[in-house]
C-alpha cells in the first residue's frame, strides 16, 4: 500500500494500545492497513464497500508480520474490541475490522486547518490590498482636493501652473503641504501681492532658490513667466545679463564691485 497515515500524540496516552510493544505493533498494523476512503472488497464471499478505517485481515497475517504467536494476536484484538478500540466480524478465512477511533487518529483536522489558514491568509492579503488601495485613493483624493483649492483660488492659468509647480516642488523635497499649509500659502500670497502675475513671480522665485516658503520679490526683479524665461536663464543668455551691456566708461557713482571681470576688461 502507498501513502501515509497520521499518528496522533494522544496514542501515548491510550493504555490499551500501549500495554506493551506487541499491542503497539498490532495497533500500528491496523492503522497502516485500514483504507482511508471507500474501497470495494470481497468478504465472506460477498462484495462489500470498505469504509474509511476498515480493513480485511487475519490473525495469521499479523502474527507472521511481527513474529508473535497467533494466540497473542487473538488476545490483543479481543482486548481492543472489549475496550471499544475496534469492531470485528469474523469469517472462515479472515476478519473484517473497523477502527472505532479512526476519526480521532486520522481526522481531517490538518486538512481543515490548512484551508482555514489559507482563507485567513487570503483574507489578510485582501485586507492589506484594500488598505493599500484605500491609501492610494486617499492620496489621490487629497491631491484632487489640493488642486481644487488652487482652482477655487484663481482661474489664471499662469498662476495655477505656478501653484501646482510649487506644490509638486514641496512634495519632491519630502516636505509636502498639508491643507493648513495650503491655506496659509494662499493667504500669504494675498498679503504679498495684489495681482496674479506678481503672485506667480513670488512662487517661481521660491522654486528657483530652493525655498520652502514664499517671500517678496528680491530687489524688485521679476522671475515670473511674463518673458517666458526663468531668471537663471536670463542671466546666461545674450540680451538678459550684465555681460552684454555696452560700457564705455566708469562714472563717479559706479563702483568697481558692480561690474564683472569681463566688463572691466572692456573698459581697460
Amino acid at each position: 500500500m502507498d501513502g501515509w497515515i497520521k499518528l496522533h500524540r494522544k496514542t501515548l496516552e491510550n493504555p490499551v494500545v500501549c500495554k506493551d510493544s506487541d499491542h503497539i505493533a498490532v495497533w500500528a498494523y491496523l492503522l497502516l492497513n485500514a483504507t482511508h476512503k471507500e474501497y470495494p472488497a470481497i468478504f465472506a464471499g460477498d462484495k462489500i464497500l470498505l469504509q474509511p478505517g476498515q480493513l480485511i485481515t487475519g490473525r495469521k497475517a499479523i502474527a507472521e508480520k511481527f513474529n508473535i504467536s497467533e494466540s497473542k494476536v487473538q488476545r490483543i484484538l479481543k482486548s481492543f474490541e472489549i475496550e471499544h478500540q475496534i469492531e470485528q466480524q469474523g469469517s472462515n478465512k479472515n476478519r473484517l475490522i473497523s477502527i472505532v477511533s479512526w476519526s480521532d487518529y486520522q481526522s481531517d483536522e490538518q486538512q481543515y486547518e490548512q484551508p482555514v489558514n489559507n482563507k485567513r491568509t487570503t483574507t489578510e492579503q485582501q485586507v492589506n490590498t484594500n488598505k493599500n488601495v484605500k491609501n492610494v485613493k486617499n492620496k489621490r483624493t487629497k491631491e484632487l482636493k489640493d488642486n481644487t483649492a488652487f482652482e477655487d483660488y484663481t482661474s489664471n492659468p499662469v498662476l495655477l501652473e505656478s501653484l501646482n509647480s510649487f506644490y509638486e516642488y514641496r512634495k519632491k523635497s519630502k516636505k509636502p503641504m498639508t491643507d493648513a499649509a495650503i491655506k496659509l500659502l494662499l493667504k500669504k500670497l494675498n498679503d504679498l501681492a495684489s495681482d496674479d502675475e506678481t503672485k506667480a513671480e513670488i512662487l517661481n522665485q521660491s522654486i528657483l532658490n530652493g525655498w520652502q516658503g514664499i517671500f517678496p520679490i528680491k530687489d524688485g526683479e521679476k522671475v515670473g513667466r511674463s518673458s517666458g524665461v526663468p531668471k537663471y536663464e536670463r542671466d546666461s543668455k545674450p540680451g538678459y545679463g550684465r555681460s552684454d551691456r555696452k560700457i564705455t566708461s566708469l562714472d563717479q557713482t559706479s563702483s568697481v564691485g558692480e561690474f564683472s571681470d569681463e566688463e572691466l576688461s572692456r573698459l581697460i
